[in-house]
Formats: C-alpha cells, sequence, structure tokens
C-alpha cells in the first residue's frame, strides 16, 4: 500500500469522491501540514493553524497509480484560486498535495506541469512533503456516508458509475 494526502477544499466530498475510485483501500480526513498539535475543527476555522482540510489516502499502486490519483485530483479543484474552493473561503481550503514518499516528487511535480496547460493564471497548489496529519473528529470521518444529503462542492453524482 502507498499512502499520499490531497487537500483540495472541504474534505468530505474530496473524501467521498476518492473512495469512488477502484484501488484506495483506505481513506480518513483530517488537518495537514500545520503548526499545532491535535487541533480541531474550530481552531483549523481560525484559518490561523496553517493546517489544511485535508484527506490521508491508502491505495494499492497495482490498481490505481499515482498519475491516475493525481489526474482525478486535478478534475475537482481549482488550482489556480487561493485559500478557497467553491463556496468554502479561508486558508484551511487551500489546495495541496502532501506526499510521503520523496520519490513521488517528481512524477507530483511533472502532473502539475501538464496541468498548467490548461490554465492561463498560475497553479497555487502547494506540493509539499508531509509533515503532520492529525485526524478530524468522528463525526467528520465519511461525513457524506452518515448524511448523504449533506453539503458538498464536488458533484459527486457525476463521478458515480
Amino acid at each position: 500500500m502507498k499512502t499520499i494526502v490531497f487537500a483540495g477544499g472541504c474534505f468530505w466530498g474530496v473524501e467521498a469522491y476518492f473512495n469512488l475510485l477502484d484501488g484506495v483501500t483506505f481513506t480518513k480526513v483530517g488537518y495537514a501540514n500545520g503548526n499545532i498539535v491535535s487541533p480541531t475543527y474550530e481552531q483549523v476555522c481560525t484559518s490561523t493553524t496553517g493546517h489544511y482540510e485535508a484527506v490521508y489516502v491508502e491505495y494499492d499502486d497495482m490498481i490505481i497509480g499515482l498519475d491516475k490519483l493525481l489526474g482525478a485530483y486535478w478534475e475537482i479543484v481549482e488550482p489556480t484560486v487561493k485559500d478557497r474552493q467553491g463556496p468554502d473561503i479561508g486558508s484551511q481550503y487551500g489546495t495541496g498535495i502532501f506526499y510521503t514518499n520523496e520519490d513521488d516528487k517528481k512524477i507530483i511535480e511533472e502532473s502539475k506541469t501538464r496541468e498548467q496547460e490548461r490554465y492561463d493564471s498560475p497553479i497555487v497548489t502547494v506540493i509539499e512533503p508531509l509533515k503532520n496529519f492529525f485526524n478530524a473528529e468522528q463525526y467528520h470521518q465519511k461525513y457524506l456516508d452518515k448524511n448523504p444529503n449533506g453539503y458538498c462542492h464536488i458533484p459527486l453524482n457525476k463521478y458515480k458509475d
């Protein structure tokens, strides 16, 4: 199993989206790469912790490769907008790709370069090693499974088979 962490706005929809992909074996939502230990949702929402709402993704690279995961990620984010996705505004809603394996950095950077060709404005998605990840509160985990009519900025029905 391999891992990667994606930030793409509100983590509920990002988690639900990645769970639709064959080869993704486990996901959890949490707070990544911030400057305080074990933040609460309320703290992260102040935009003072440096944390991103993010999704930790475990995947079987024999079924789905990193390139395919990255392609799926770019499909659901607006990578040229800083600290916002859809109607969600704040630094916690920025876009980011946080790798857990240094070998993945080159693949991620190449993916970003290819994606940049689609935009006139520069992509502002951060690409960094994962420094820290703290699980979000239990009520956030698999939120849209528990609340099928819950808020989501990603049109998930477009991606379901």
